[in-house]
């Protein structure tokens, strides 16, 4: 009722007022508040229906999927955290943006989204976590993690606080709390002639999971539902990421057990030197420790987005602001016994997404529209009322949101590209192609440079109607061919459309001229390569024994 009564005041003193009435008013554009988490995969969301949906891990973010709509088929083009998180604030591919890897930094300058949100009116602001490189953020107030960040009692880089990296702040507690804390004050505090585009960005459930002491005692009794790939291989993967004759396992691609030798998940779960289980009950109780932490974290999260939103219902201001929540990529939770993200794989590749805004988002709808990442930033400024720059790739998803319904003229493929080369989690890097039903992936196992291991190439293809848990390669089946011929059509025109080829990178290119066409030449030569890489790792895990560093 006092909201009311302020607003009827303002209404009228804006009337008495006549030209100052535009400066006393609330803003007429929709404030819009994006909530992303590092790491948070729809599989750990309730209202994605999950196998934990029955644990009801994040009950605030169902709420709003209930009120808004939960999109089922947003995918990030590179998914690991810096790339994805520069397409998201370019609306662009990877290396039009300059940013293919971890190591890459997206200069003040070229971060559009929030420029353009500042030069349509908005108080722009971004609390939590960046990591995209040694840069200032640019928006009108920040307050930013170093890089990664920590968990407990967290340095902060913050607007107005001495020189940009020199002078951090320390605050004592749990990061989630912290950053919720800064954004309700933030919130409080903020210029309210202006609508707000606030980026509320958690470090949380990043690796290495660690909760908040208030939640020890959650699902601490509880046995997790475990995936059926997490112990059958099946006819999942390739040569290319198994190496001939199942060779490479041992090396490639994170583990929850011991399968991996060189990263898997035992050191987080407290079994890096347990003796006294095998293979198969260390592989479980690895499991299940993971999932408690990971869960915990998320637990975590849920409770500040309900924070939030509280205090928007409680200012009045809920319905008028745009809600943005999801991810900066998907996360293994045992799926093909990974760990991590990075593959184009279903559960690396999608993220999350939901969108609350009353009136304009219909309550309780899903959509299953190919959506990635560029698009992220086109939408947001058609909510602004900008329009999408030529020099960005993607394209505004509010008519999806508004009605349901996918455009006729809508993409039908998604591009992929993961161009770390065995890099912290042993993953080959490849490139691919996502249609509605189907996905062709190409591993070229090979460094920008062409120098270290290189790993076999190799193609992967998945009928994701018949085989949505992508346990079935079925790129040697001769019925497929047709299919396999089109999308890797698809696949040349769209990295030519998107300047994603391979002209800056020769040694990248000859792999990919080699073995685009699969004969008994380029079989004969991935065979050659595995048995090379076998080598090479069987040598680095000398090395590392000597050195005692082997887990």
């Amino acid at each position: 009722m006092k909201t009311s009564v302020k607003g009827l005041s303002l209404s009228i003193l804006g009337l008495c007022l006549g030209s100052s009435e535009a400066a006393s008013t609330p803003p007429t554009k929709p404030n819009i508040l994006f909530i992303m988490s590092d790491d948070h995969t729809a599989q750990a969301i309730g209202a994605y229906d999950g196998r934990f949906a029955a644990l009801n891990p994040t009950p605030a973010l169902d709420r709003l999927a209930r009120e808004g709509m939960r999109l089922d088929r947003v995918f990030c083009n590179n998914s690991i955290c810096t790339p994805s998180r520069a397409s998201i604030l370019t609306g662009q591919y990877s290396q039009a943006n300059g940013v293919l890897d971890l190591t890459g930094s997206l200069a003040t300058d070229h971060q559009y989204l929030p420029q353009l949100m500042h030069e349509a009116g908005y108080n722009t602001a971004l609390i939590g976590k960046m990591h995209l490189g040694h840069v200032e953020p640019n928006f009108d107030y920040y307050m930013v993690l170093p890089g990664q960040g920590e968990y407990f009692d967290p340095k902060f880089f913050k607007k107005g606080v001495g020189a940009f990296e020199k002078q951090p702040i320390q605050i004592k507690g749990y990061v989630t709390d912290i950053i919720t804390d800064a954004a309700l004050d933030w919130l409080k505090n903020r210029d309210r002639s202006k609508p707000f585009f606030f980026c509320l960005h958690n470090k949380a459930p990043h690796d290495d999971f660690d909760y908040a002491p208030r939640y020890e005692n959650y699902l601490a009794d509880v046995t997790f539902p475990e995936p059926d790939s997490l112990t059958n291989a099946g006819n999942h993967g390739s040569i290319a990421t198994r190496g001939d004759q199942d060779e490479l396992v041992r090396y490639i691609g994170a583990s929850i057990g011991r399968r991996n030798v060189f990263r898997n998940q035992l050191p987080l779960a407290g079994l890096k030197n347990n003796t006294d289980m095998d293979d198969e009950k260390i592989l479980h109780e690895s499991y299940q420790r993971y999932i408690r932490k990971y869960l915990r974290c998320v637990k975590g999260v849920d409770d500040n987005v309900q924070r939030v939103v509280d205090y928007l219902k409680q200012e009045g201001i809920l319905d008028n602001t745009l809600i943005i929540y999801t991810s900066d990529q998907g996360m293994w939770l045992g799926e093909h016994d990974y760990i991590d993200k990075r593959w184009m794989y279903e559960e690396s590749m999608r993220m999350p997404m939901i969108v609350r805004f009353p009136g304009v988002v219909p309550a309780g709808t899903s959509s299953t529209a190919l959506i990635n990442n560029t698009d992220f930033a086109p939408t947001i400024l058609d909510f602004a009322g900008v329009k999408t720059p030529a020099y960005m790739h993607g394209r505004s998803i509010r008519p999806i949101l508004e009605t349901g319904k996918t455009p006729d003229d809508w993409r039908k493929a998604i591009y992929y590209r993961y161009w770390m080369h065995l890099a912290h989690h042993w993953n080959p890097a490849h490139f691919g192609i996502r249609t509605d039903r189907y996905k062709l992936i190409f591993f070229y196992g090979l460094k920008n440079d062409g120098t270290g291991i290189q790993t076999p190439p190799g193609w992967e293809f998945y009928d994701l109607e018949k085989d949505p848990t992508e346990m079935n390669n079925l790129y040697d089946d001769p019925a497929c061919k047709p299919v396999i011929a089109d999308l890797k059509q698809q696949l040349l025109e769209l990295r030519n459309q998107y300047d994603e080829t391979d002209r800056k990178y020769p040694s990248i290119q000859a792999v990919i001229d080699r073995h685009w066409n699969t004969t008994d030449e380029s079989r004969a030569e991935a065979v050659q390569i595995s048995h090379q890489a076998k080598a090479a790792f069987e040598l680095l895990l000398k090395k590392a024994d000597r050195s005692g560093a082997k887990d």
